[in-house]
């Protein structure tokens, strides 16, 4: 199903809510201080610039395929930090129960909650169940696959 997953969504300032509180915390996952908040404003746009100018990347604040793939960091069990946030946050963003103390932790420690969100997300995707978070995994994520 690799090949059904969306293409990369184009992100930029104005945009409020998915998948810019996944976006915040990779930013902050690569030094940046922005707070996670979904709301892409001055300060996301002027760290994006910066990590675009930073990774060798086109300038221009709007985050699409070649920054999300430049972006993004491999996790899996045993990680921790903001880009486990940022999957976690996505996650939380499929929460349809409604409650946020029954979805997942948005803790930054990739443990057996998310170990088994992401089993599950793979299995649902087709795809070979490992557990780790890479380009795929994050692209089919920060494209909204699977939510309501």
């Amino acid at each position: 199903m690799s090949d059904q997953i969306q293409p990369w969504p184009v992100v930029k300032q104005g945009n409020r809510s998915h998948p810019v509180p996944a976006l915040q915390h990779l930013l902050r996952a690569h030094g940046g201080t922005v707070r996670p908040d979904g709301v892409f404003g001055c300060e996301t746009d002027a760290e994006v610039r910066a990590f675009q100018q930073a990774a060798g990347l086109v300038v221009d604040g709007i985050v699409g395929p070649r920054t999300w793939s430049a972006i993004i960091e491999q996790v899996a069990p045993g990680s921790t930090g903001e880009a486990v946030r940022g999957v976690q946050e996505e996650f939380r963003f499929r929460n349809l129960s409604g409650d946020p103390d029954k979805g997942l932790p948005v803790d930054g420690v990739f443990g057996p909650q998310t170990t088994s969100a992401v089993r599950g997300f793979q299995q649902a995707l087709g795809l070979p169940v490992d557990g780790v978070v890479g380009p795929v995994i994050w692209r089919a994520l920060v494209s909204g696959m699977f939510s309501l």
